[in-house]
């Protein structure tokens, strides 16, 4: 298990905490992860300062890695209450219709074409992580369908090992896109 935290610098909360670098092993070579670290005991090579397992060893063993993520979106949040705002306020989903906007939007900036494919209009938190999760290529046969019919399907694991976002992910990247449009339409 890993737990993801957003940040607008995560350096500056790295400087704040105790913690050790995760590690990945790849085709036998050791690399600092990008953004895994944890923060309780963990076995440390005393060379790199990273740990000395394998993330996902790390983790079969109780390890709990934290991603510690850098979102340039949360740079323009002025405050906790600016915040609070911005996710109480329901975002003008017809922008979803312009290209222009589109390519603005944190996450789904490449894909105003895949929004068209969709016969219904992306006007919810739940579209959008659905949305979010038929762009992944486990779930791509879903693009082109109506939302009850991508419902159905979308949140399935698939049995291939194929890449799928799982709904927590999803809701919880959808929730910033919509942070982000309210965002973007404040300037």
């Amino acid at each position: 298990m890993d737990i993801d935290i957003d940040f607008a610098d995560r350096d500056k909360v790295l400087k704040l905490i105790k913690h050790v670098p995760a590690a990945i092993e790849r085709k036998g070579e050791w690399v600092k992860h990008n953004t895994g670290v944890f923060v309780t005991d963990v076995p440390m090579d005393p060379i790199t300062g990273w740990s000395s397992l394998d993330y996902q060893e790390a983790e079969k063993l109780g390890y709990v890695k934290l991603d510690l993520l850098n979102v340039h979106v949360y740079e323009a949040v002025k405050d906790e209450a600016h915040l609070k705002r911005l996710m109480a306020t329901q975002p003008r989903w017809d922008l979803l219709d312009h290209r222009e906007f589109v390519e603005r939007v944190i996450h789904i900036n490449n894909h105003h074409d895949t929004l068209r494919k969709m016969p219904e209009p992306v006007d919810s938190i739940s579209r959008m992580a659905m949305f979010l999760a038929v762009m992944r290529p486990a779930k791509k046969h879903l693009i082109g369908l109506p939302w009850k019919d991508v419902a159905a399907d979308v949140w399935i694991k698939p049995s291939d090992g194929s890449y799928a976002y799982k709904k927590s992910h999803s809701v919880s990247y959808a929730h910033l896109v919509a942070l982000h449009m309210n965002l973007l339409c404040e300037v």
